[in-house]
């Protein structure tokens, strides 16, 4: 069984942002690809699209799995469950889920989450203390959550009742913040 499969979500229409925030450059680079960068350690990688799919799958090379979310407008929960339900068939023990608008999560955050990687684990980035993202979900949960998740909540409230869950300090390594608004994005020769 493979270790860890990765799973991003860049479905939303960053309504607060102005625009989809995948297709959003930093250094040149788009967002999506920026994400797909962090998981590059994860096999396979799943990417679930939304607003603008043509324009984001356009970006995306041939070796990831596009998933489509017809209900991508209800919120993140409806991203997550397209695209853990899209993660049935494949093995791995595990799967990392990365968001879009994460631009300071680099691959050894994925990798020091990607370590624990096992079926029965639950455990998330912490920054500082402060839990964030990625997130990664042991396979014996995927249906559990994808029937438990709604709206924009994503599995915020799922996570929230495990006593099980696993915080992974990465402050050291990266940045959790998310990119909301224009102003959020770092600036150039600035680090996340």
């Amino acid at each position: 069984m493979a270790e860890c499969a990765g799973l991003l979500l860049a479905a939303g229409a960053g309504r607060r942002f102005g625009g989809p925030k995948a297709l959003v450059e930093v250094d040149g680079e788009p967002l999506v690809r920026r994400a797909l960068r962090s998981l590059s350690t994860c096999s396979p990688v799943y990417v679930v699209t939304g607003a603008a799919a043509d324009e984001v799958a356009g970006l995306l090379p041939s070796s990831v799995s596009v998933v489509h979310a017809s209900d991508w407008a209800s919120g993140m929960g409806a991203s997550l469950r397209a695209g853990l339900l899209s993660l049935s068939t494949v093995d791995a023990s595990a799967v990392v889920v990365h968001l879009v608008d994460l631009p300071g999560v680099t691959g050894d955050v994925v990798c020091r989450l990607a370590a624990l990687a096992a079926p029965d684990v639950v455990a998330r980035a912490a920054y500082d203390g402060v839990p964030g993202h990625p997130v990664l979900l042991g396979r014996e949960y995927w249906a559990e959550i994808a029937d438990a998740v709604s709206g924009d909540a994503g599995a915020r409230h799922w996570l929230a009742a495990r006593d099980d869950l696993r915080l992974v300090e990465c402050g050291d390594l990266g940045s959790g913040r998310d990119v909301d608004r224009p102003g959020d994005l770092p600036r150039p020769g600035r680090s996340l």
